[in-house]
């Protein structure tokens, strides 16, 4: 009987009608079972990262075009370069909650032109357009005042130093986007340690996907 019993309570647990849970906020979209929503740090000031509540909440037209010419919007792959990190939400989440409090870590949107005006950025992140870091776009020196300025590397005896560097989180528009996955090559190239750079394959496309919170672009100083 008892098991009987067990058996109709998770059958109505499952069945279609069965009311969803929420949290003490009322909330049915959750990041995780456990996480409802995290506070991070964007230009100094606190900012909620949730899911967007509206269930019917679908993804904006910039972002629901499947077949992007490839080249140059080619499939990347899972893994970009050994020892490089490629990171979901959750754990872009976690360095997004360093941002601020950790001098150490930064979080990088990489994209240029007029998609972060148009489809915001996520917050704790730094707009750096990839050409700041293209050797075809940017100076050796602008490159190096990058490096030096932003990313904590320091200049030894004619060479690169990267023991004080920061962690670099890199992101742009989706799986198809190489602009953040070209700077990290560039890093590397340049002796980057690759265990302080991280990837979010998944981007802004992914991010929006899930209907997380994106924050509008000020570019102002």
């Amino acid at each position: 009987m008892g098991r009987r019993l067990g058996a109709l309570c998770l059958l109505a647990v499952l069945a279609p009608g069965a009311p969803r849970a929420e949290d003490a906020a009322g909330r049915e979209v959750r990041i995780t079972h456990e996480l409802s929503s995290v506070t991070v740090l964007h230009r100094g000031k606190p900012v909620v990262i949730e899911r967007n509540p509206d269930t019917e909440n679908t993804i904006e037209p910039d972002f629901a075009l499947t077949s992007r010419p490839c080249p140059p919007f080619c499939v990347l792959p899972m893994t970009l370069a050994p020892g490089v990190e490629t990171l979901g939400e959750l754990e872009l989440i976690g360095y997004l909650q360093q941002v601020g409090k950790n001098s150490g870590v930064l979080v990088i949107d990489s994209r240029d032109g007029s998609w972060p005006q148009r489809s915001g950025v996520i917050p704790g992140a730094v707009l750096l357009p990839w050409q700041k870091l293209h050797p075809a776009h940017a100076s050796a020196a602008e490159i190096a005042d990058t490096l030096q300025f932003q990313f904590g590397a320091a200049r030894q005896d004619g060479l690169w130093n990267f023991a004080g560097a920061k962690t670099l989180v890199f992101y742009c528009n989706g799986p198809w986007c190489g602009q953040s996955p070209t700077n990290i090559r560039q890093l590397l190239a340049l002796g980057y340690p690759a265990h302080k750079l991280k990837w979010y394959r998944g981007g802004i496309q992914d991010w929006k996907a899930l209907g997380l919170t994106t924050v509008p672009y000020d570019n102002t100083p």
